[in-house]
């Protein structure tokens, strides 16, 4: 039983942090002169700080899905959507990244935000852990779509 916990725990950990890999490589192939000459709100917080909070919020995600996938009331399809948030997250880093899109990268945001709140709420009836991990996720994103729309404003 403890090896197919650790084993779970690792495949659900590439998993996510395939995410934070590919967004990684396009945002240090493709992030800069652009974003650095983009008008930023005040509020915009440094570069410094991303890939600390990135980094636990993926642990945290795969804390979240891990423990779920343990539980007892588990659904899979509940799985599926957190596999397919996790494309949804990285398109965000390559429409806003490499394509420059940032109208289309807010409206993704707006469907992340959405399948995270999702999660929680199936979350909830199995195994409040869970939830309580993805909160800080869904507050990040949410200051991510506020700064993505400050930026379309900005620009």
């Amino acid at each position: 039983m403890l090896k197919n916990k650790l084993l779970t725990f690792i495949l659900f950990l590439i998993v996510t942090f395939s995410a934070s890999f590919i967004g990684g490589i396009v945002s240090i192939y493709y992030k800069d002169p652009w974003y650095f000459l983009l008008i930023k709100p005040s509020f915009n917080p440094p570069d410094w700080i991303f890939a600390p909070v990135w980094t636990t919020l993926y642990l945290m995600m795969t804390f979240s899905i891990w423990i779920f996938w343990h539980s007892k009331r588990k659904e899979i399809q509940t799985v599926y959507i957190y596999f397919i948030h996790i494309v949804v997250n990285t398109t965000w880093t390559i429409v806003f990244f490499l394509l420059h899109n940032l109208v289309l990268a807010a409206v993704i945001l707006a469907l992340l935000i959405m399948m995270i709140v999702v999660m929680i709420y199936r979350f909830k009836s199995v195994n409040l852990i869970s939830v309580y991990l993805m909160i800080p996720y869904l507050l990040w994103c949410l200051y991510a779509l506020i700064l993505n729309v400050s930026l379309i404003n900005l620009n």
